[in-house]
Parts: structure tokens; C-alpha cells; sequence
């Protein structure tokens, strides 16, 4: 099967920057479309961003866009997020996930997912 681990996640003042990782082992990911999802304490997980197996296509939350970048590297199986301009708002554990072709929204649409990194923005 196939296995998804997160890393990058830590402590960083308001304003910083953080990246993170997530590694795919297993079965390959050709065609499937990865995200990054993140649930506070006591709260939903929500969708933040999306890109396509080719990487052609982003979507991002609005909270987040302009300062958070999805980007992956196919041939290490690697997908990234560049977290800039972090708020205490951002702070959660966040998920990377997978699904087969298309971006969807909705966390049960995703077949895929981490065991999740912890981000805390802090002063």
C-alpha cells in the first residue's frame, strides 16, 4: 500500500516561514492529484491547497493564498508546501493527501492521507 509522511512542522514566530514535505513510498502516485489539508483543536479539517499530477493546476484557500505554495517533485515523490507569512491562525497539524485525477474540496473525497505534522505560530 501506499504511505504518506509528513515533516517540516515546528514552532516559528508570526511572519516567519516554514516548508513542508511529504513523501509517498509505496504504490506510485502517477496521475493523482495531492493536497494539504489542517485541523486546529476542536475543529474540522479543511482543505488548503491542490496540485495537479502535472502540476499545472493550484488551488488554494483564500485564507491562505498569496502565501502558501504547493509544488511537487514527481520523480522523488515528494510534495511540498512553502508556508510564508504565517500567522497564529495557521497554527494545526497538517495532513498531505492523494487522490486519483481530479482536485476536489472535500476531505472525504481523498484516498490518501499522512499521519500529520504539528505547525504552531507563536510570539
Amino acid at each position: 500500500q501506499v504511505q504518506l509522511v509528513e515533516s517540516g512542522g515546528g514552532l516559528v514566530q508570526p511572519g516567519g516561514s516554514l516548508r513542508l514535505s511529504c513523501a509517498a513510498s509505496g504504490r506510485t502516485f502517477d496521475n493523482y492529484v495531492m493536497g494539504w489539508f489542517r485541523q486546529a483543536p476542536g475543529k474540522e479539517r479543511e482543505f488548503v491547497a491542490a496540485i495537479s499530477w502535472g502540476g499545472g493546476i493550484t488551488e488554494y484557500a483564500d485564507s491562505v493564498k498569496g502565501r502558501f505554495t504547493i509544488s511537487r517533485d514527481n520523480a522523488k515523490n515528494v510534495v511540498y508546501l512553502q508556508m510564508n507569512s504565517l500567522e497564529p491562525e495557521d497554527t494545526a497539524v497538517y495532513f498531505c493527501a492523494g487522490r486519483p485525477y481530479i482536485i476536489l474540496r472535500r476531505v472525504s473525497e481523498w484516498n490518501y492521507w499522512g499521519q500529520g505534522t504539528q505547525v504552531t505560530v507563536s510570539s
